[in-house]
């Protein structure tokens, strides 16, 4: 592990800081919004540990408090976290040979710990990339959701101070530069009318995945973009 951390250098390191910091806001946010939809304060936090999918916890927590069952919660969650799969074949080879370490790396295999590794050229510059990512999100989450529960648990409305929108804007943020493109933004689009007409009709959670009907949008739009004519 000494060797990881000599391995990044200053631009590495404060790129990882920063994404870091802001995991800790979202988990605040997270903790509050679990303490204000009636869960014990050591809920989240139990869940930030175990589980560690910010994405899935925000959607199971939100399909609960909506009155939404456990399995749409869990059916969710599983969809979401589905990318997880080819993120595991992207990036095995930075975990280790060591069954311990690839158990503890799998934990720590999120969006940014995968994309701040693949994002190196030299393998051992990704596998620093990827454990140093990894480790700082979690320890600033999961202080996060704890600062953010506490909290939480004493001004009662979250809604006073705005933490509930904290996790909606953050999520806005980052997926804007994915709807630059058209068939992404048409798929997003129709997903999302999909889930506004059958909210008021179906359980909670339901019309989340229902809105993965937009994908048939991207995949027939990507087959009608026609091919790169070579160049003379």
């Amino acid at each position: 592990m000494r060797s990881i951390w000599r391995t990044l250098d200053a631009v590495l390191l404060r790129d990882v800081t920063a994404v870091a910091l802001g995991a800790a806001v979202t988990g605040a946010s997270f903790g509050a919004i679990s303490v204000g939809s009636g869960l014990p304060w050591w809920m989240p936090v139990l869940m930030s540990v175990v589980i560690f999918a910010g994405g899935s916890q925000f959607m199971a927590v939100g399909i609960v408090a909506a009155g939404g069952g456990p399995a749409a919660a869990v059916l969710a969650g599983l969809v979401l976290n589905a990318r997880h799969l080819p993120f595991g074949l992207a990036v095995g080879d930075v975990l280790g040979n060591g069954w311990l370490a690839r158990i503890v790396g799998s934990h720590l295999l999120i969006d940014e710990s995968t994309a701040f590794a693949m994002a190196q050229k030299d393998p051992a510059r990704a596998r620093a990339a990827y454990w140093a990512c990894g480790v700082s999100i979690f320890v600033s989450w999961n202080t996060g959701v704890l600062v953010g529960a506490l909290v939480g648990q004493a001004i009662g409305d979250t809604m006073t101070f705005g933490l509930d929108a904290a996790f909606p804007a953050a999520l806005l943020a980052l997926t804007l530069p994915a709807l630059k493109g058209a068939a992404t933004r048409n798929a997003a689009l129709v997903g999302a009318a999909i889930a506004l007409a059958t909210t008021p009709f179906l359980p909670a959670g339901v019309p989340v995945l229902l809105a993965l009907g937009g994908l048939v949008v991207f995949k027939t739009a990507k087959k009608e973009e026609p091919c790169p004519s070579p160049q003379s």
